[in-house]
C-alpha cells in the first residue's frame, strides 16, 4: 500500500502508433539491378552503332562517318514516320513513295505522334519511345521470370537471379537492336509483359486493357489475348462460383483495335483484307502450308542464288524456327497451355509465308524461352558460359548490319 511519501504512479499515455511509411517506388532492389543491366547494354548499342557508321561507311570514300541518329533511321522505320506524320496515304494520292503502310498497326505510330508533340525530332522520339518502353518490359520481364506476382521488395535469392538471368539473355539476344531502334518490339512488350503480370494476379480487367493496348501496336496482341483466355480457363479449374466467371467478357476486348484498323483500311481503300494484301505485296506473307514455307526458306539459305548477307539471314530465320519448335514441345510437356497457345500462334503465323521472314525478331516477344533458358543456365555453369559467348558476338554482328544499312532480312 503506497505511504505519504511515495510517488503517484507515472501516467501511461498511449501513442497512436504511426502507419509504415509508403514506399516512394515500387521498384525493388531486383528491378534496380534490371534497369541498370538494361541502361548499360543501350549504351553499349549506341557505341557499337557509333563506331559501325565510321567503320563501314555506305561510301568507301566518306571522310565523316554517317550521323548518330542516321543509323537509326532506316528499315521500317520509314514507314512508322510516315505513318504518324501523314497518316495511311494512297500511293496514288500526293505522297506517291508510300507503300504498304497498311501492313503497320497504328499503335506505334500513334504514339510517336504525341511524342513527336514534345520532342520536335522524329529520330529522337522514336528512341525515346523505346528507351522508356524497354525499360518497363525488362522490368516486367524480371518479375515474371522471378515468378513474384507483388510489386514489394521480395524478390531475392535464386528467383532474383534468375530474373536478372532473364533480361540478360534477352538484352544479349541477337536481335536485341530491334529493342533499341524505333521500332514497336518496346512498345509492345511494354504492354504485353505487365499484361502477363496481371493475368497471373487475377486481375483481368487492366490485364485486358493493356493487351488491348498491345494489339494496337501488333498483330501478335492478338496472340497473347487467346493466351490470356487459356489462362483464365486454366486458373478456374475447380471453381463453381459464378462470380469468378463474371470478367471472362473483358477478354474479348483486345480484339476491337484489330476490328477498327480493318474497318478503317476498308474505308480507305475498299478492301476488307488490305492489311493481308498490303502484308503479301511487301513481303510475300501469302499462305503456303508450312513445309512449303520450310523448303523454300531452305533453298534460300543455301542453294546459293542469294548473295552472303541475305542467305545468312535465311540461315537465321530457319534457326530461330526450330528454337521455337523446341519451346514449343517443352512447354507442351510441362503443361504451360496459355504459354504454349501464344507460341504456337506466332509459329503458325510466321512459318506459314511463301518463307519464313522476321523469326528472330520475332524471339524478342517470347518471354518463356527467356525464363527457361534463364532457369536453366542457374543450373548448369557450362550453359552460362556457351550463351554469353555465342549470344554476345552475334548480337554485334546483327547491331553492326542494321545499323550500317546492311541488314538483309
Amino acid at each position: 500500500m503506497p505511504t505519504a511519501l511515495s510517488s503517484p504512479p507515472a501516467r501511461v499515455v498511449s501513442r497512436p502508433v504511426s502507419p509504415p511509411r509508403r514506399r516512394r517506388s515500387r521498384l525493388g532492389p531486383g528491378d534496380r539491378q534490371v534497369l541498370q543491366v538494361y541502361l548499360l547494354t543501350r549504351v553499349g548499342l549506341w557505341l557499337t552503332a557509333y563506331c559501325g557508321a565510321w567503320l563501314f561507311p555506305r561510301d568507301p570514300q566518306a571522310r565523316h562517318g554517317a550521323s548518330v541518329l542516321g543509323v537509326w533511321e532506316q528499315w521500317d522505320w520509314v514507314h512508322f514516320q510516315r505513318i504518324a506524320e501523314y497518316g495511311y496515304v494512297r500511293a496514288t494520292e500526293s505522297q506517291p513513295g508510300f507503300a504498304n503502310e497498311e501492313a503497320f498497326f497504328p499503335g506505334f505510330p500513334m504514339v510517336l505522334r504525341g511524342v513527336h508533340a514534345v520532342v520536335p525530332h522524329w529520330g529522337v522520339a522514336g528512341l525515346l519511345i523505346s528507351l522508356v518502353s524497354g525499360a518497363v518490359a525488362m522490368v516486367a520481364l524480371g518479375r515474371i521470370a522471378v515468378g513474384r506476382d507483388t510489386d514489394t521488395d521480395t524478390d531475392t535469392g535464386a528467383g532474383a537471379a534468375r530474373g536478372r538471368r532473364a533480361v540478360l539473355l534477352v538484352l544479349l539476344s541477337p536481335c536485341a537492336v530491334f529493342l533499341a531502334a524505333g521500332y514497336t518490339e518496346s512498345l509492345f512488350l511494354a504492354f504485353a509483359l505487365p499484361a502477363w503480370l496481371a493475368a497471373l494476379r487475377g486481375r483481368w480487367p487492366l490485364a485486358a486493357l493493356l493487351t488491348t493496348a498491345a494489339t494496337a501496336t501488333r498483330v501478335s496482341g492478338l496472340f497473347l489475348a487467346a493466351a490470356l483466355v487459356v489462362q483464365f480457363v486454366v486458373s478456374r479449374r475447380g471453381r463453381e462460383a459464378s462470380r469468378r466467371w463474371r470478367p471472362l467478357p473483358w477478354l474479348a476486348l483486345p480484339a476491337l483495335p484489330a476490328l477498327l484498323y480493318t474497318w478503317y483500311l476498308h474505308t480507305l481503300t475498299g478492301d476488307w483484307m488490305a492489311w493481308k494484301h498490303a502484308q503479301e505485296r511487301g513481303w510475300n506473307r501469302e499462305f503456303h502450308v508450312p513445309w512449303e514455307a520450310w523448303a523454300n526458306t531452305w533453298r534460300a539459305a543455301f542453294d546459293g542464288g542469294y548473295r552472303s548477307g541475305y542467305a545468312l539471314m535465311f540461315q537465321a530465320e530457319l534457326l530461330a524456327m526450330a528454337v521455337g519448335v523446341t519451346l514449343l514441345v517443352v512447354l507442351l510437356r510441362r503443361r504451360r497451355w496459355p504459354e504454349a497457345t501464344y507460341l504456337a500462334l506466332s509459329l503458325w503465323a510466321l512459318g506459314t509465308s511463301y518463307w519464313y521472314m522476321s523469326l528472330p525478331r520475332a524471339t524478342l516477344l517470347w518471354w518463356p524461352l527467356w525464363t527457361t533458358l534463364a532457369a536453366w543456365s542457374l543450373r548448369r555453369a557450362w550453359l552460362t558460359n556457351t550463351l554469353v559467348c555465342a549470344l554476345a558476338p552475334l548480337t554485334t554482328v546483327f547491331a553492326l548490319a542494321f545499323t550500317t544499312g546492311r541488314w538483309a532480312g
